[in-house]
């Protein structure tokens, strides 16, 4: 009896201890918080920040497809998002001025990374004139003069200037990769339990970038002394880290109509130096490319934002190869 007694409470002891196991593991496990709850403005920006969050959590991004950075009004979803968010990462009020009213109306007491002001980024002055090599006064005087019309077309909104700071920074490459390391130090003082994760997906991402730097390198070395247009000056960064400047921009900016008077600066532009190509932006007409060029000059699509590209830490890679390859395409 006794022998038979022990074997058939066996299969109930297991289990018990099974149970006993698991209840010590949860009772005496060290406390593990949560994933810090993070916002971001633009698809690049929510890219490198998922790539510095990987395996920990992914961030949310507070503008939807399509939105012009410089000026935007929230849908209810995404102020709540903002509101709740532990962290946000934004390139700053430079681009997105009314993400800073938002930001100290809804949340102000949340880490705020603005990438743009962050310690060793690359910042380039705001270039106002229709063709980018000419300095001269005349020059400077019809700068002044195409504000003046572009304000008589009734653009007085946030749309219309970006400053003295060109705030499209995330479009060089060095920037990108020194702004990972910057957000992982941001992450790791909401988050102190993931700081080796963050740092290490951190130093992940800046090798792909030096690898992604030096390959658009060689594929845009054969087009360098090409001239072409783009719609608005967007890609001033872009252009910068690879030796290959635009000639000039349709556009002051996204949401500025073109006066007549730099629209004709450009056609003389255009002609003078033998523009290969005109570039027009996926969400916009291509009618003002189009007006542009001739029987000589192609169009081709610069995206400087990725909307059309999947998210995750791809889009911010894939934007800039998109790039490259657009380019070298069109001017070959």
């Amino acid at each position: 009896m006794l022998c038979y007694h022990i074997i058939y409470r066996r299969p109930m002891m297991k289990q018990f201890l099974k149970i006993s196991a698991l209840a010590a593991a949860v009772l005496f496990a060290p406390s593990v918080s949560a994933a810090p709850k993070v916002a971001t403005d633009l698809p690049a920006v929510s890219a490198l920040v998922s790539k510095v969050m990987a395996g920990v959590a992914t961030p949310s991004q507070l503008l939807p497809p399509g939105a012009s950075p410089h000026g935007y009004h929230m849908r209810p979803s995404e102020a709540a998002a903002l509101a709740g968010a532990d962290v946000l990462i934004w390139i700053g009020p430079a681009l997105t001025p009314w993400l800073e009213r938002s930001r100290l109306n809804l949340n102000p007491h949340a880490i705020s990374l603005a990438l743009l002001e962050a310690p060793g980024t690359v910042r380039h002055p705001s270039r106002g004139d229709a063709i980018f090599d000419k300095h001269d006064v005349h020059q400077k005087d019809d700068h002044a003069d195409d504000h003046k019309d572009e304000h008589k077309d009734g653009h007085k909104d946030d749309h219309h200037d970006h400053g003295p700071i060109d705030p499209h920074a995330w479009l060089d490459t060095e920037n990108g990769a020194r702004w990972l390391g910057a957000i992982a130090k941001a992450l790791s003082k909401a988050d102190p339990e993931n700081a080796g994760r963050y740092a290490a997906n951190a130093a992940a991402g800046e090798a792909e970038l030096r690898a992604l730097t030096e390959g658009l390198h060689g594929m845009l070395a054969p087009v360098r002394d090409k001239p072409y247009v783009v719609l608005h000056d967007a890609f001033q960064y872009f252009e910068m880290r690879f030796r290959i400047p635009a000639l000039g921009a349709i556009r002051l900016t996204d949401g500025a109509a073109p006066s007549p008077r730099r629209i004709a600066a450009l056609r003389q532009g255009v002609k003078q130096q033998g523009a290969r190509c005109v570039f027009r932006e996926p969400q916009f007409s291509a009618a003002l490319a189009n007006s542009l060029a001739g029987p000589d000059i192609k169009t081709g699509v610069l995206d400087p934002v990725g909307w059309e590209l999947s998210p995750g830490w791809t889009l911010y890679t894939g934007l800039l190869q998109k790039l490259g390859t657009s380019l070298r395409q069109c001017l070959e």
